[in-house]
């Protein structure tokens, strides 16, 4: 039966291990999401009010942020996307491990150290998840993909068939 109970625990604390570094993306649409609910429970929209409101806003934040991470071109704010999502990831990873050390780890520092590690892992994780939403190539894969005018006969094919055909009719094939 002690063994049964050692098994039960180590398999909770890996389902939560892997729920964490599930849901570690969600953590900024969460807070936001909790914070507008808040906010509107304290103006007096009642319970359900707050919750829908704050769904409502959790949603749109989520959504708002796909949509400029995949659509804009500048590095530097797809960057600054990404570390609004990793941040709040990696508090939420540092304080989920901190908790856990505290339960198996006498000595403070190395709840710490373990915390830290935890708060990385986390934070890398969410960034991860994030950059792989993002198309390959973004505006620029699909720039590559625009449409030209052929001169000669006025077809209209995409640069990537024309550039196919050019190179079949240099090989004396036919593209297709």
């Amino acid at each position: 039966m002690i063994a049964l109970g050692i098994l039960a625990s180590v398999a909770g604390i890996g389902f939560f291990c892997w729920l964490l570094f599930t849901l570690a993306v969600y953590a900024l649409p969460f807070l936001t999401g909790v914070t507008v609910g808040l906010w509107a429970y304290d103006t007096g929209a009642g319970p359900i009010g707050g919750v829908l409101i704050g769904a409502f806003a959790a949603g749109v934040t989520w959504g708002a942020a796909q949509f400029i991470f995949t659509s804009v071109r500048s590095v530097w704010i797809r960057l600054a996307i990404a570390l609004a999502f990793a941040a709040p990831a990696a508090v939420a990873g540092y304080h989920a491990t901190l908790g856990l050390t505290k339960l198996t780890m006498p000595s403070e520092g190395w709840q710490i150290a373990f915390s830290v590690i935890g708060a990385v892992a986390v934070g890398a994780t969410a960034w991860t998840r994030l950059v792989a939403m993002a198309p390959s190539g973004g505006i620029r894969a699909r720039a590559r993909t625009a449409l030209i005018v052929n001169p000669g006969d006025g077809h209209v094919q995409t640069r990537r068939a024309a550039a196919s055909s050019c190179l079949a009719k240099r090989s004396g094939s036919r593209a297709l």
